[in-house]
């Protein structure tokens, strides 16, 4: 009878001690997946911020605008396209390109009035401010119609616009020596030229041998 008892004592303690290390093994196993869950899940959070990043990074690819582009408010009334636009007009000398350009109509009429045409497309490296159809408009009709009809005066007049070098936005500021034998002061900077109570509306447009400055008045030389 006590070796019965003793038997099954036994093989009871036997039982709970192989259910122990089941139940120690499981919280193992239990632990170890919650490990990785929680490591996978820590990896996957990071994903999006590192995508965050790599998309608020800038487009190296974005290019500055050329520093030596045309500038001005008057520039929007230039043709997109064709040969009055500025890439039209870069390829011709600069009494070309302006016959070209629909805002200097009067201008090239008045060139050619004056037999300046070959002039200005022969002379290399000239700076011309050329004056708008509505700089010419604000002469009295009368005044302009005498100016036209007066050669000698007419080329003094037109060749005031005209010196004898490109001038780059940063050089153009200054007292510059004209085809008219007088000097052209221009004031500013930036993007912001006058000369006297005429200002640049439309800067630094290249020809081919000229760059043009158009302005909103007629530059009248002192007599």
């Amino acid at each position: 009878m006590n070796t019965l008892l003793r038997t099954r004592t036994l093989g009871l303690a036997a039982l709970a001690l192989t259910a122990s290390m089941g139940l120690a093994a499981c919280g193992s196993d239990s632990d170890s997946d919650t490990s990785a869950s929680d490591s996978t899940s820590e990896s996957t959070s990071e994903s999006p911020t590192e995508s965050e990043s790599s998309s608020e990074t800038p487009m190296e690819s974005e290019e500055p605008m050329a520093a030596d582009a045309p500038f001005g408010e008057g520039c929007s009334a230039v043709p997109t396209s064709g040969e009055g636009s500025v890439e039209g007009m870069a390829d011709d000398p600069v009494a070309t390109a302006a016959s070209n350009n629909p805002l200097l109509k009067t201008l090239v009429a008045a060139v050619t009035e004056a037999d300046l045409v070959d002039t200005l497309n022969s002379t290399e490296d000239i700076t011309v401010f050329a004056p708008t159809d509505d700089a010419f408009a604000q002469i009295p009709k009368k005044d302009l119609n005498a100016l036209l009809k007066d050669k000698k005066m007419l080329t003094t007049v037109l060749t005031h616009h005209v010196v004898g070098e490109r001038l780059t936005p940063e050089t153009v500021a200054g007292e510059h020596e004209t085809l008219a034998g007088d000097t052209l002061t221009v004031e500013g900077e930036g993007e912001a030229f006058t000369i006297g109570e005429a200002s640049i509306i439309c800067g630094n447009v290249p020809t081919a041998n000229a760059t043009v400055y158009v302005v909103d008045q007629v530059l009248m030389p002192q007599m």
